[in-house]
């Protein structure tokens, strides 16, 4: 169990200490939602594994009174299971269904066209010491190799068909305060983490100044 309700958290930050990874997003929302306090382990996306003891290749990753436990998706699972007197993440096995339908949803909504316009910026804002990794690692794993200026050259004409895709997004949290209902769970963590995401690496607005979902 949590020792002085503390939870160490490895971290995957940019140069200035803003969280990069909306999957390092949720997991924070997750264990600030279970009421833990965090210990931050900082670094960026290289020496993730130096830094884990071996143990991971990516974050996040957290350490509870000495048990690792590795990916946001697993990492929220373990959360409910140990700590179920706390606010629960998810409210039995139909939310993780529907919590992954969301996320599956907005990945292919948002961050493949949004990943797209900000891929040089996500490179530019990273540690001085992961832009060689970043750009070889997002060109030949995820752009085909195309350059990552060429891939964000031309974005302000892509931007505006973004926002009008989300808005059965919009119109649920007219009627909803969270998509947890009353209260928000990983569904509103899962969602916000993507926003978050952007907003660490953009630096040309996505969204008008009065879209309801800035």
């Amino acid at each position: 169990m949590a020792k002085d309700n503390r939870i160490t958290l490895y971290d995957l930050q940019l140069a200035s200490g803003c969280t990069i990874s909306p999957f390092v997003w949720r997991t924070k929302y997750a264990l600030a939602h279970k009421g833990f306090d965090m210990d931050i382990v900082p670094g960026g996306f290289t020496g993730i594994a130096e830094r884990t003891g071996g143990r991971s290749e990516r974050a996040p990753v957290i350490v509870d009174d000495g048990k690792w436990v590795l990916d946001s998706w697993k990492i929220a699972e373990y959360l409910d299971e140990t700590y179920p007197d706390r606010p629960m993440l998810f409210e039995g096995p139909s939310m993780k269904v529907l919590t992954k339908f969301l996320d599956a949803w907005l990945w292919k909504t948002i961050i493949a066209p949004w990943f797209r316009c900000y891929i040089l910026d996500y490179h530019d804002l990273s540690l001085p010491q992961d832009h060689a990794y970043v750009r070889e690692s997002r060109e030949t794993m995820f752009l085909g190799g195309q350059k990552l200026e060429d891939v964000q050259a031309g974005r302000e004409d892509r931007l505006p068909h973004v926002p009008p895709l989300l808005e059965p997004l919009r119109q649920l949290l007219r009627d909803t305060p969270w998509l947890g209902g009353a209260t928000p769970n990983y569904a509103d963590y899962t969602a916000l983490a993507i926003f978050l995401w952007t907003g660490s690496v953009c630096t040309t607005p996505p969204l008008t100044e009065d879209d309801p979902l800035r």
